[in-house]
């Protein structure tokens, strides 16, 4: 890794171990906040990350089967984001972004140790510990940090949260349909507190209540200093849960009883803010980590695709931001933002800077957060990666499907001959009407920002002249009921 600063001697630097585990609200020493907002105080950030949400499910982008009051009310009091994009279509790539503010190639972390598109049990590649995490970034700033739910950065001990900035981690290392099956080697799914397995399998029914109980406490233990909370949520992903207070109870079935409960989740957290005083100090901010599947109850409202594609429905996430006071009610942002921008932007508002070692993709996205007259997109362009493969660009409101004689899938055959498309989202966001033949000069001009990233991250047989190295090890362990 060509780091004049890594991971390790960033966190000596500041006077942490790396390896440090901690008891939510517990730990040595006092903290001191470094320039912040107006009144002196921190802010505390929370991140509410769904698995396989898609952009039609929820009430304020549009559900009429899944009732979402929270949300729908946080809405109502904050921000709704209806160009916001994650950098994958699936699990692992996607979450490698909104930890360290980069494209999946740019840290290796866009396929596994075997090629496939997301980690799986026992894998030999994670997270790189060199990375300098979101969670590094703001525990340098004095933060107590959290992760309750699934994380899928790598299982083995030296990718684990607890490893990557986060003093205390509550939840299962990949995604729910991972654990022991008939056909496969895999350890039952484990639920891992720090770096133990505390229960194998992982009782799924009570996740999502479990995950909400344990960031209440972490809330409270830690009212009276800043705080990172990354709430990665186990649903609704495939095979879906609900406890048995919303079992049974929406209409649309497990998948609706998961994301109600999801909202229910939302709600209480929300509510635990006002009642310790600290709601207008936290910017709580909900999305998923990519669309939904084409099966299993979910939806993508009126976009093309789903998970594990780079039409907008694959990769176009619901967001919705809320910080009373600071971010203005009921309003709507259209303009291109990413979770790539959640890093740059929370160290902008605690104080700080993101590494300037290293390349990091996303940008402070404050402005457009804020309301502010005038502000605009800071990307000029957006990439769409399915795995190695660079397959779409967006530049302001023009979406180009590259031409490719082999389109890759996450899953499957590769599609031949896929043609250049043009699409323009801010009249087709259903990519339905390829206007390429129209618009020769826009096609021309994403032709050109595609060669700059295919220079920079790079694409099929192609090495990008700015990639870091992933994490590996050797000799990987199975996550056993018991172990450290």
């Amino acid at each position: 890794m060509n780091n004049n600063l890594n991971r390790r001697n960033f966190l000596k630097a500041v006077g942490l171990a790396a390896a440090s585990l901690t008891i939510p609200g517990c730990r040595s020493g006092g903290w001191q906040p470094q320039a912040l907002l107006g009144d002196g105080s921190a802010p505390n950030f929370i991140i509410i990350y769904c698995d396989d949400l898609g952009y039609g499910d929820i009430g304020c982008f549009g559900s009429t089967k899944h009732r979402t009051p929270n949300l729908d009310r946080m809405a109502a009091e904050g921000m709704r984001f209806t160009s916001f994009y994650v950098t994958s279509g699936v699990c692992t790539p996607s979450r490698s972004s909104l930890m360290t503010g980069c494209y999946p190639r740019r840290v290796n972390m866009h396929q596994n140790d075997t090629g496939l598109c997301v980690l799986f049990p026992v894998n030999k590649k994670g997270l790189n510990p060199d990375e300098i995490t979101i969670a590094d970034l703001l525990k340098k700033q004095g933060y107590a940090t959290a992760c309750f739910g699934k994380w899928h950065l790598g299982d083995q001990r030296n990718f684990l949260p607890t490893r990557q900035g986060f003093d205390y981690y509550y939840g299962i290392p990949y995604s729910n349909d991972m654990g022991k099956g008939r056909n496969n080697n895999r350890p039952p799914l484990p639920l891992v507190q720090n770096e133990k397995v505390i229960e194998a399998p992982a009782k799924q029914d009570t996740l999502t209540k479990r995950y909400t109980e344990e960031a209440i406490k972490f809330i409270t233990a830690n009212k009276d200093r800043p705080f990172l909370i990354y709430l990665p949520h186990t649903m609704p992903h495939n095979p879906v849960h609900a406890s048995e207070k919303f079992r049974g109870k929406s209409a649309n079935g497990i998948y609706g009883d998961a994301v109600e409960e999801i909202d229910w989740s939302t709600g209480e957290i929300l509510t635990s803010l006002k009642k310790l005083g600290i709601d207008d100090r936290t910017l709580v901010i909900f999305t998923s980590d990519n669309g939904a599947s084409n099966s299993f109850g979910g939806g993508n409202g009126p976009l093309r695709g789903h998970k594990g594609s780079t039409w907008e429905g694959g990769m176009r996430e619901p967001c919705v931001v809320r910080w009373p006071g600071k971010i203005p009610a009921g309003k709507t942002c259209d303009k291109v933002a990413t979770t790539m921008d959640l890093m740059p932007t929370f160290a902008k508002l605690a104080g700080t800077k993101p590494p300037d070692d290293r390349i990091i993709d996303g940008r402070n996205i404050w402005p457009l957060m804020a309301g502010k007259k005038g502000a605009k997109s800071p990307h000029q362009a957006f990439y769409y990666y399915q795995i190695d493969q660079l397959q779409a660009v967006r530049s302001g409101k023009w979406k180009l499907h590259l031409p490719l004689k082999q389109k890759k899938q996450n899953w499957g055959k590769p599609v031949p001959n896929s043609p250049l498309q043009l699409y323009n989202l801010d009249d087709d966001i259903s990519e339905k009407n390829n206007v390429a033949d129209k618009h020769p000069d826009v096609v021309k001009r994403l032709l050109a920002l595609a060669e700059k990233a295919r220079d920079d991250l790079g694409d099929v047989n192609r090495k990008g002249k700015n990639q870091r190295p992933a994490g590996w090890v050797e000799n990987p362990r199975p996550l056993l009921f018991g172990s450290m």
